[in-house]
């Protein structure tokens, strides 16, 4: 049994691969603790050119900002400022690698802003939704 440490979009896994009559066989653990130290990181792959720069959102004190969990590109805005949203209510869909994601709202709240447009391309993290 080997174990290695994986870096996936910056989160450190624990992998433990075994040796099994020639094959392989892997299991994966939650993320490893911080503790650990990590591996050595390959050298960074060039930046991509950006397509357009999006302006900078000022964010209400207090607001949780729901955010891109993948890339992709906004299809459809579900919600418009100052509506009032119930947890698990569907804020906005998301196309990637073609299929269509429900963007749902973590808690109840009130949007206090829309952080993107339709027909927009997003990357992990980019804020979509403020809730108050």
């Amino acid at each position: 049994m080997k174990k290695f440490i994986v870096n996936v979009n910056g989160k450190s896994y624990e992998v433990e691969v075994e040796e099994i009559g020639g094959q392989a066989q892997q299991t994966i653990s939650s993320p490893a603790p911080a503790a650990q130290p990590a591996q050595p990181k390959a050298a960074p792959a060039p930046a991509a050119p950006k397509a357009e720069a999006k302006p900078a959102q000022a964010v209400p004190q207090g607001a949780e900002i729901v955010e891109a969990p993948m890339p992709g590109t906004i299809l459809d805005i579900k919600v418009k400022q100052g509506d009032t949203v119930k947890k698990g209510q569907v804020l906005l869909i998301l196309e990637a690698m073609k299929m269509e994601n429900e963007i749902m709202s973590p808690r109840d709240g009130k949007v206090t802003a829309i952080n993107t447009t339709k027909g927009s391309s997003v990357n992990v993290g980019d804020p979509l939704v403020s809730l108050e």
